[in-house]
């Protein structure tokens, strides 16, 4: 359960902080519901408080040090499938919210961008995966996103 203030992580669309709790009537029920603010676009998002998959807290050490670990692991094979099959296999790994399977979207999207031109949607996505976890991790870590983004690169040089 989260408390107003709170940080917490909306997938696919990063770190929010929740900024309001509020009751609203949905088909004749009462449902309470987080509202969350989105910190990189101010997008306000509204999150019912008994939802599994709705919102999640920040990664710990742990979870980061896993991230890194998976990055910086490159003995992967890299899918060669068509560009629109990949791009909806990483999709659907993105709106899990785990900061793990972003992670695994980023790192096989940099092993192939080394091998060939990446679509235009494949290199938003690339884009999209390493500001995700930049901010998430900034926040949980209290450093810049410029920092983290600048490791996130270094696991691929």
């Amino acid at each position: 359960m989260f408390k107003v203030g709170d940080y917490a992580v909306c997938p696919g669309h990063g770190v929010g902080q929740v900024f309001d709790i509020q009751e609203k009537e949905l088909g004749g029920e009462l449902k309470s519901f987080y509202i969350v603010k989105i910190t990189s676009n101010g997008m306000t998002v509204m999150v019912p408080t008994d939802s599994e998959a709705g919102i999640r807290g920040l990664v710990d050490e742990p979870e980061v040090s896993s991230v890194y670990d998976l990055l910086n692991n490159h003995d992967v094979e890299v899918d060669n499938s068509t560009w629109n099959r990949r791009y909806r296999d990483y999709m659907n790994k993105i709106k899990t919210g785990s900061i793990l399977e972003i992670a695994d979207v980023l790192r096989s999207l940099f092993l192939l961008k080394c091998k060939k031109n990446l679509s235009f949607g494949e290199k938003k996505m690339l884009e999209q995966c390493r500001l995700l976890i930049a901010q998430e991790i900034s926040v949980s870590q209290g450093s810049e996103v410029k920092d983290v983004e600048t490791k996130l690169n270094s696991c691929f040089n």
